[in-house]
């Protein structure tokens, strides 16, 4: 079929209502003779009916097909499916955005499936099956409805089945393990996005999760981070994210459809590994930030550790990968993911209760008693950064970031968070 005249397409966009927008012109075919009819002729709405309609053939006869029944088979097949493999607070407010979106835009099935790793609360009933009763994550997230389209899901290979866009979100050290379990079981047409904190350290240097996914599963993986705090995001405070892509634009584009809300603006740039790793190594500046608040140093202290922290973020993103972009941390994901983890996250939460213990409370200890399951990433990414800063030599040139390592295993304490600035590397 010829496409349509470049200004008739234009004008059939523009007659079309928002939730049909993302669908592609030659997918919303078959719907606009049911435009044209408010438009043009008549007659001339019929013409192009006829002519639309795709035909039959039945015991040598020819029948035209309901154009209607052909539209709506023809959608139903084009629905892209979402699953959100993570079930922990972010990945309960996720699921959440996720699931406004898909009933509102027409191009995704209503259903979003959300992997659940199988619990037993206090109560006796298993998680998955009080988040399906209650609309709710009532461990992880309790009180905010996530949308009747949301159902949760224990069984990991059932949880994906069908998918055509997979969202990431666990902690990271258990997702080379979920990502082994999954091999063979994605088709390689799947989009994935990872909204995923950290990195896999390996003998031959690190590993990115959005790097891992993809070459584990055979798949493309975009990233999405920003300055994101889930509670507040779960309350509709108004809030900013970016998502990370490599080449596609249009696949990033689908991603910023899928997540954004009049109160969470999504914003695609082209660089993966800056945007992840900021994303990563903020969490490290918050430990250094809570040591601050613990030992009530002060503002002008903590914002020296900030400004230090972001050189350090940089310099690292860079050293790494020589395509990270410096307009990079200028984006959510970058100063102002900086800013609002050193002020509220769970990261400097935990480190503050460590440092007012004089470190004799370990990280370990404070998170079960502080965070009801949830797990912190900047101790464990502090850890994992440090092996790459020994292993290329590169310790001298990160004094606060190797600091902050030092001081969660014990072999400084948390005073030394200040004094690395005797120190003066040449970046």
């Amino acid at each position: 079929m010829a496409s349509p005249p470049r200004r008739l397409s234009s004008l059939l966009y523009s007659l079309l209502p928002s939730s049909l927008a993302p669908i592609p012109l030659f997918h919303a075919l078959p719907i606009y003779p049911l435009l044209l009819s408010s438009v043009f002729s008549p007659s001339l709405s019929r013409s192009l009916s006829s002519s639309m309609a795709p035909e039959l053939q039945q015991d040598g006869e020819t029948l035209p097909q309901n154009n209607n029944t052909y539209a709506s088979d023809h959608e139903a097949l084009h629905k892209t499916k979402v699953t959100v493999v993570g079930s922990g607070n972010w990945g309960s407010v996720a699921a959440k955005l996720i699931a406004s979106n898909t009933l509102r835009l027409s191009s995704f099935h209503d259903e979003v499936r959300m992997w659940v790793f199988e619990e037993t609360l206090p109560s006796g009933e298993k998680l998955t099956d009080a988040i399906n009763r209650n609309n709710e994550n009532v461990k992880y997230l309790p009180g905010i409805k996530l949308g009747k389209n949301v159902v949760a899901d224990p069984d990991l290979d059932n949880a994906v089945n069908g998918a055509n866009m997979l969202v990431f979100v666990t902690p990271h050290q258990f997702m080379e393990g979920i990502c082994k379990r999954l091999v063979g079981k994605i088709k390689g047409d799947v989009e994935a996005i990872s909204l995923i904190k950290g990195m896999e350290v390996k003998m031959e240097g690190p590993c990115m999760i959005s790097t891992l996914i993809s070459e584990q599963l055979g798949i493309n993986c975009c990233v999405l981070m920003g300055a994101n705090i889930a509670n507040e995001i779960a309350l509709e405070k108004f809030s900013e994210a970016t998502v990370g892509y490599r080449e596609n634009r249009a696949i990033a584009e689908k991603w910023v459809h899928l997540f954004s809300t009049p109160y969470f603006i999504v914003t695609p740039v082209q660089d993966v590994e800056g945007v992840e790793l900021c994303g990563t190594l903020k969490n490290v500046v918050a430990i250094a930030a809570g040591f601050v608040d613990g030992l009530e140093m002060g503002n002008n202290t903590k914002a020296a550790i900030m400004r230090i922290g972001l050189r350090e973020m940089k310099a690292f993103s860079k050293m790494l990968f020589s395509s990270v972009k410096d307009s990079t941390f200028f984006e959510s994901c970058g100063v102002a993911d900086l800013i609002t983890t050193c002020l509220g996250g769970r990261n400097r939460k935990v480190a503050e209760a460590f440092a007012r213990s004089g470190g004799k409370r370990s990280f370990d200890e404070l998170e079960a008693e502080m965070l009801q399951g949830q797990k912190l990433q900047g101790v464990s990414t502090a850890k994992e950064v440090y092996e790459v800063l020994s292993h290329r030599g590169w310790l001298e040139f990160f004094p606060l970031f190797a600091t902050v390592h030092e001081i969660c295993i014990g072999s400084l304490p948390p005073s030394a968070i200040v004094e690395h600035s005797e120190r003066k590397p040449e970046l």
